[in-house]
Order: structure tokens, then sequence, then C-alpha cells
């Protein structure tokens, strides 16, 4: 089972919703559970390359089935740089979350645009209301 584009679009309203009444900018992506972008949004001035890191944080937690910011986490621990994966869509950058429900991973959700742990604790705040 993936996400489905209507749970998505819910995400995505939730954190647009968010930054409007925070009046800040970010890009906001959920993905399947393979990584396949099913929703994006951006608000108008963000930063371009928070286009691309929301996409990218979302992936790579849909891939790796855990935040972004735990990967990079193991990637200090043991000296080895993301190349490891050899996939050059994955980062470390905190902001990327899987969506998961009775434990299985539907899909992830990526921010950007602020803080680093911003970024997470908005994914969190967002899935932990949506799902």
């Amino acid at each position: 089972m993936d996400i489905d584009l209507t749970l998505s679009q819910d995400l995505i309203a939730k954190a647009l919703e968010f930054a409007k009444h925070k009046e800040v900018e970010i890009a906001v992506a959920v993905v399947d559970n393979h990584g396949e972008l099913v929703g994006f949004a951006r608000t108008d001035n963000v930063a371009k390359h928070a286009i691309v890191l929301a996409q990218n944080k979302a992936y790579t937690s849909a891939r790796d089935r855990q935040k972004t910011s735990s990967l990079a986490q193991w990637a200090r621990e043991t000296h080895k740089g993301l190349s490891y994966w050899t996939d050059p869509k994955f980062t470390g950058i905190a902001g990327g979350v899987p969506i998961e429900v009775k434990g299985k991973v539907l899909g992830a959700m990526g921010v950007s645009g602020l803080a680093e742990a911003d970024d997470e604790a908005l994914v969190v705040e967002v899935i932990s209301a949506c799902c």
C-alpha cells in the first residue's frame, strides 16, 4: 500500500497552512514508498534550492525508511559519506520523515526552507495531525 493523492494533498495543505500562519516560505514534497513524487507545492518566495531539497528529503526518507536526520547521524557515527548509498539524491539534511501507518511506510514527506530542525519538526507535526 502506498500513499494516495488525497492524503498527499491533505499533508501539503496542512504544511502550507502552517507556513502562512507563521509567515515563512517553504517547499513541501510527498512521495510514495519508493520515493516517487505524489505531490509537491511551494510558497511563492521560497529559495529555489529548497525546491530540490524538499523532494530529495522525501525521497531519501522513503527509500531508507527513516528520518533524513537519522541517516546523517549514522553517516557521522560510521564515518561514511552519503555517497556510500551511490544515489546522488540521498541527503542527510534534516526535514525528511517517513509516513507510517500501523508500522508500514506508505511514503515520506520532505520540507525545506526553514532551519533543518524546524523543517523536521514541521513534518512531524503535520504527519501527526493527518495520519
